[in-house]
This record gives C-alpha cells, sequence and structure tokens, in this order.
C-alpha cells in the first residue's frame, strides 16, 4: 500500500489511465472493488484484459505482466527459484504471515518498478508481439486516410516487417492483379495467373518463403491502396483474394509466422463478405463511421 514515499494517488475512472501502472495504482486504492476475495489471480485475468485490450486498439505500452514476462522473471529471480507458476500463484502461496496477497503484490510491484527503473534494459520493445494489432481480428484491416496506412507501414518496417506495397487503382482486370502480386512476391515463372494459383502460390510465400528467415524478419505485411477500384473493376475476384490472404494469414499463424494485409480504399462506406470466416474491419482510429467524415 502506498508508503510515506510514495506520491498521492488520486481516485479516478478507469478510462483516464494513461497506462498498466495508473490503472494498478487505481487498483491499490479501492483493491475491494477490483479484487473480489483478494485474489490475485482474478488481479492478473484483470490485466491479461487489459493487454488484450491494448492490442485490439493497437497501442504498443510497455507490459510486463504475461506469466513469462518481466515481471514473473524478476520474481523468480529475486526469490531463487523456478517452475510453471505464475506471479499470482507464486505470491498467492508465499505471502508473508501478517500480509495479504494483494498487499504482498504491490509492495512487489513498487521494488520492481524501482529496480527496473534504475536498470533500464537497452532497446527494449514496447510489446512483445509486434503487429498484433493487425492479426487479432481478421488478418486484413481497412484504411481510408493515407496518412494512418503510412503511418502503420513505418511503424511495422521500424519493428522488422517486409511491408510488400501494391497500387490496386492499377488493376482494371483480374489479369492485372495477378502481374503485379506474381512480380511483387516473385512468384515463380509457371504461376498459373489465376485464384486458385494465388492461393497455392501465396501460401507457399507466407507459409514457407523466405521472408522470415533473416534475424530481424517479423513477417510479411501486404499494403494494398486504392481496393475500392479494383473492386468496382472485378468484385468478384476482390472479395475472393481478401479471402484467400486471410486464409493463408491463418495458416502461417499456426506456423507461427506472420502476415497480414493493410487495405486502403477510398470509399469510407466500402464494405466486405467476411473473409476467412471474419468481417473485415477499420482500424481503430477509424473504426467509427464519424472518423471517416
Amino acid at each position: 500500500m502506498p508508503t510515506e514515499d510514495s506520491p498521492r494517488l488520486t481516485a479516478k475512472h478507469w478510462q483516464d489511465c494513461t497506462d498498466v501502472y495508473d490503472f494498478l495504482d487505481q487498483i491499490r486504492l479501492r483493491p475491494g472493488m477490483w479484487v473480489p476475495g483478494g485474489s490475485l489471480l482474478h488481479l492478473q485475468s484483470l490485466l491479461t484484459g487489459y493487454r488484450a485490450a491494448l492490442g485490439v486498439h493497437g497501442i504498443e505500452e510497455p507490459f510486463a505482466f504475461w506469466p513469462e514476462d518481466d515481471f514473473n522473471r524478476w520474481l523468480q529471480e529475486q526469490r531463487g527459484i523456478s517452475g510453471p507458476l505464475t506471479w499470482a500463484a507464486e505470491i498467492e502461496r508465499n505471502t508473508p504471515a501478517g500480509s495479504t496477497p494483494v498487499e504482498e503484490f504491490f509492495r512487489l510491484l513498487d521494488a520492481y518498478r524501482s529496480e527496473s527503473a534504475q536498470n533500464p534494459e537497452p532497446g527494449a520493445v514496447s510489446t512483445r508481439f509486434p503487429g498484433i494489432e493487425y492479426m487479432n481480428n481478421t488478418f486484413v484491416t481497412l484504411f481510408w486516410r493515407r496518412r494512418l496506412l503510412t503511418e502503420a507501414e513505418l511503424r511495422l518496417e521500424e519493428r522488422g516487417f517486409r511491408v510488400v506495397h501494391l497500387a490496386a487503382g492499377d488493376w482494371a482486370s483480374e489479369q492485372d492483379m495477378h502481374r503485379d502480386v506474381a512480380a511483387a512476391l516473385q512468384f515463380p515463372d509457371y504461376y498459373g495467373h489465376n485464384l486458385d494459383a494465388l492461393n497455392d502460390c501465396l501460401g507457399d510465400v507466407t507459409c514457407y518463403g523466405p521472408y522470415d528467415d533473416s534475424p530481424e524478419g517479423t513477417g510479411l505485411v501486404l499494403s494494398i491502396t486504392d481496393y475500392d477500384r479494383f473492386t468496382a473493376a472485378c468484385p468478384r475476384a476482390a472479395q475472393i483474394v481478401l479471402d484467400i490472404v486471410a486464409d493463408q494469414a491463418r495458416h502461417a499463424a499456426v506456423l507461427q509466422r506472420r502476415f497480414f494485409c493493410l487495405l486502403h480504399s477510398n470509399d469510407p462506406d466500402i464494405r466486405f463478405e467476411p473473409v476467412g470466416a471474419m468481417p473485415v474491419m477499420w482500424n481503430s482510429d477509424e473504426w467509427l463511421d464519424a472518423k471517416r467524415r
């Protein structure tokens, strides 16, 4: 709980919290409200939900509370132990007499934060799962503003992704699409320039291709601009291409490889049928219709 040296905490709405530590400080103020029965397993579930929300909304923020992550490793080093227990289970199992699991968690959290501030990890990344905000839902994410698309591309390239750019505004026919995709992804000469062949060759690239072989390679991203024009010219093919992308992205994920698509449309009201059995969603900054006006 707060000490004389701690800054005075002020109750606020959880939506006003600036990061996970601010959120934890609100729990520290009113643990009975947030952690029924004083169970750290309940607190761990809250933090898992917090981290999932960061991914859904594309927010990059340091997070140390996965069961295998920094806080758990620090706790095991402090106690000279190793094993499968999560930080929540370990603290509950070994809470000192005269204390509670929640009080012991916050005491350890303060020590962890103090030590981390004194010994920051050089080059530490803000998330262990780069690109997850574009894979949580459908593997295909819509953009209307080109600026937001460009910013997303730059962030992904900084994280090591290979971003392949395609201009769908130049595709007046399905064959135009096959020509450009085959060239951009270096499909073999025997590529059949049809949708079945696209499915086969894209699967080879995303699941087994060389894009992830180098140490800095994080994954492959297709960034396709002006897709509304291709949709108007070839509506059936445009829908099937997205379904193929989503299907192969899911196959790649099973093999622990990252592949997804950023899709730009000049039409803010464009709609697609579900791809890979999931709907195509707008990015988090433009999810509301009002944000595309």
